[in-house]
């Protein structure tokens, strides 16, 4: 997992990661400054080294000189064996309202370049001196060859076309959104995607994926949105991917801070949506998609303060993002979770929580029977567990409730608890516990961190399974990805299920201590 050194006052910002030759490369926003674009790298995906930053804001007067923001990475269309990051930019001149897209071209994906621009500072719109001095730039570098193929009227930075976008500062919110570039490349063409607003409409209802066209290269032309759903102030961070044929649209919202998808065949198509359209929970964010030879990952940051997504801020290990029989698009746990299994527990040492004269639980070799005739009940394994994935498949009996308990204190019982509805889908974890600090009603400590939902086949049965890695909580239902938080309220404890008025059946199960994601071997991490 990565994150930036606690006590620095820093936060990881938005990500974007590409996989070449073996090696993961991620790029990332570090905040509140916004003053450069992170880079690191990694061999398997979980742990990370930094390396030499990409790109610095630029000079007093530049286009980008107040802050960087989003950007992508892709390999150059145009040039074998390089790479292209577009980045959004602002500029202390407009105070930061106004945003712009610019480029920047690398041979080795470690050292960049940011690609000749055409300025207009105060000495006027294209002064000779200006571009005398862009062009004098070029020759210093190895874009040379590219400008040489560039109309001037094409020059980075992009700002949004007011033919289709909000353009102008008495426009709209008076704060011009034209960001998180995403670059496509398909049989009918290269494209590029960004966080816009329409011109028209209810004021927090505008924003789109905006379109723009590689015409030759580096030269792009806009067209009319591409997505406009009428909802939301912006998509934030568009992604586009085609897998088995079909494309889909993936994007961020700052409404509920989740991140939702939509499908179409075309890139003017009409985009879809399913009944239920979110990817990945509240909490998790700025998702970005990157390939490797397993298929398609999901990274993005999980913003640990729910109330300000730019102090504690962490990127949990990605997820395998498959399209499902019916065409949705589902995510799965890692596999490289697999390398961090250790021994297995017994799962035959078993304890209530509680002393219930009625209660009982029958064990055999990875399978349990339990019930609890009225109140709540827990029935835990015999130790206390800091990180581990438990697999099991629940089958209900009853009316009653059910789900999972983690990290549970053995004597006040503070811990997670999550409920598992098998009869409507629905999962949702809370960090319940005693707040040290606070006397009479206060010293309940209850907080709902994360929240869920699918579709339910069998009712009353689930298959399960239960990832703690650190900090990080995975939980997967029927072999998807349904909670993914990272929460530090409790570091170790109890571990098993709880149920109230019912009968529970635990199948198939299967316990894993995992390795503490702290232990970090010099050939995991990319050099």
């Amino acid at each position: 997992m990565y994150t930036e050194t606690d006590g620095s006052r820093k936060a990881i910002g938005d990500v974007d990661v590409l996989y070449h030759n073996g090696l993961y490369h991620l790029f990332h926003l570090v905040l509140p400054n916004h003053d450069f674009i992170a880079h690191a790298v990694s061999t398997d995906g979980i742990h990370w080294r930094r390396v030499r930053n990409a790109l610095f804001i630029g000079d007093p007067g530049s286009w980008d000189d107040l802050m960087l923001w989003t950007m992508h990475v892709s390999p150059d269309p145009h040039k074998p064996g390089s790479w292209r990051m577009f980045y959004t930019g602002l500029t202390r001149r407009d105070r930061g309202l106004y945003q712009r897209i610019g480029l920047a071209l690398s041979d080795d994906l470690y050292h960049w370049e940011k690609y000749p621009v055409h300025w207009k500072d105060e000495r006027g719109p294209n002064d000779p001196e200006l571009v005398r001095q862009a062009r004098e730039e070029s020759r210093r570098t190895e874009a040379t060859a590219i400008a040489a193929m560039i109309d001037e009227d094409s020059c980075f930075p992009l700002s949004p076309s007011p033919d289709f976008y909000e353009a102008d500062l008495e426009e709209g919110r008076h704060w011009i959104s034209f960001r998180d570039p995403y670059f496509f490349s398909g049989k009918d063409g290269n494209w590029m995607l960004a966080a816009a607003r329409v011109k028209n409409g209810p004021t927090v209802r505008r924003g789109c994926v905006a379109l723009l066209k590689e015409v030759k290269p580096y030269c792009f032309e806009f067209r009319p949105t591409m997505h406009h759903p009428g909802l939301y102030d912006d998509i934030e961070v568009p992604n586009l991917v085609s897998i088995d044929g079909h494309r889909y649209l993936i994007g961020s919202m700052r409404e509920d801070a989740k991140i939702r998808y939509w499908y179409g065949d075309e890139m003017d198509a009409e985009w879809r949506s399913y009944h239920d359209n979110v990817l990945m929970a509240a909490g998790n964010y700025a998702g970005r998609i990157c390939h490797d030879e397993n298929g398609w990952l999901l990274w993005g940051f999980f913003a640990m303060n729910r109330h300000d997504r730019t102090a504690d801020n962490i990127m949990p290990p990605p997820k395998r993002l498959v399209r499902s029989p019916s065409g949705l698009l589902r995510l799965k746990t890692f596999e490289q979770f697999e390398n961090w299994k250790a021994e297995k527990v017994d799962t035959l040492c078993v304890k209530s929580l509680k002393n219930h004269e009625h209660d009982h639980c029958r064990t055999e070799e990875a399978r349990w029977e339990v019930s609890s005739a009225s109140a709540f009940q827990a029935f835990v394994f015999d130790q206390e567990l800091e990180n581990f994935w438990l697999k099991c498949r629940l089958k209900l009996q009853g009316k009653g409730k059910c789900g999972l308990v983690l990290r549970i204190d053995p004597e006040t019982h503070d811990g997670y608890y999550l409920s598992l509805d098998l009869l409507k889908g629905v999962a949702q974890i809370r960090a319940w516990g005693t707040a040290p600090d606070e006397d009479g009603e206060r010293m309940m400590s209850f907080e709902t961190l994360q929240s869920s939902y699918w579709f339910v086949d069998t009712p009353g049965e689930a298959e399960i399974s239960l990832l703690t890695f650190g900090s990080y909580i995975e939980l997967s239902i029927n072999g998807y990805v349904s909670l993914s938080l990272a929460d530090r309220h409790f570091e170790k404890g109890l571990v098993g299920v709880y149920l109230e008025t019912a009968t529970l059946l635990v199948e198939d199960l299967e316990l894993h201590r995992m390795k503490n994601p702290d232990q970090i071997d010099d050939h995991l991490v990319g050099g």
